[in-house]
């Protein structure tokens, strides 16, 4: 989900005039800590792609997945002076607290899947995690938090996402735009302000 919420900032934001002003502020964003979240997405597709093939993997994906949301956490901190990170950090933080109550895995609304047809929710049905997912039941804590909401046609992609994939959706959303529409006089670098202080 994190994807739709880069690629419709990326859109609005190049429909309200942010090419060569947006192109600019990403290429002078500084990050701290930025080598971070490259090597957690590098980490993360790694293990989707291990625990298919190695058990010991796939018996420890849930807390291979709580290191990287933990960390993903201390980035997200470390960077909260920028527009939207707060959003982001929030977003994140629900998803991680509803998985490390449930032994590191998200738990999937069955009603709520049949949007991604039934081969999913057999899977899920089957008592099997599906990647870093498993099906809710009356055992599970914190459901209101899972992926309880379903989308599909007319939006463009079929999936089910949680109340923190969409506050961590809106605040990606509100930092794109912020660094690719041109405010004028505005000081488009708190950055630079948060570390001379």
């Amino acid at each position: 989900m994190v994807y739709d919420g880069i690629l419709i900032g990326l859109i609005v934001g190049l429909f309200r005039g942010g090419v060569r002003y947006g192109l600019n502020q990403f290429a002078t964003l500084q990050l701290r800590g930025g080598w971070i979240f490259p090597l957690l997405l590098l980490f993360q597709f790694g293990i989707f792609y291990m625990q298919e093939r190695l058990s010991w993997v796939a018996s420890i994906n849930g807390y291979l997945f709580a290191a990287v949301y933990i960390t993903g956490l201390i980035f997200l901190w470390l960077n909260r002076h920028h527009r939207g990170f707060t959003l982001i950090w929030i977003g994140v933080f629900l998803n991680f607290i509803v998985m490390a109550f449930n032994g590191g895995r998200m738990p999937v609304s069955v009603e709520a899947s049949a949007v991604l047809g039934p081969y999913y929710v057999d899977l899920l049905r089957e008592g099997g995690a599906v990647s870093k997912h498993y099906m809710m039941d009356a055992s599970t804590h914190l459901s209101f938090l899972g992926d309880i909401i379903p989308l599909s046609s007319p939006y463009p992609r079929t999936q089910v996402i949680s109340i923190g994939d969409v506050v961590m959706n809106v605040g990606i959303f509100l930092f794109i735009q912020y660094m690719m529409v041109n405010r004028g006089k505005e000081d488009v670098s708190s950055a630079e302000t948060y570390q001379t202080q």
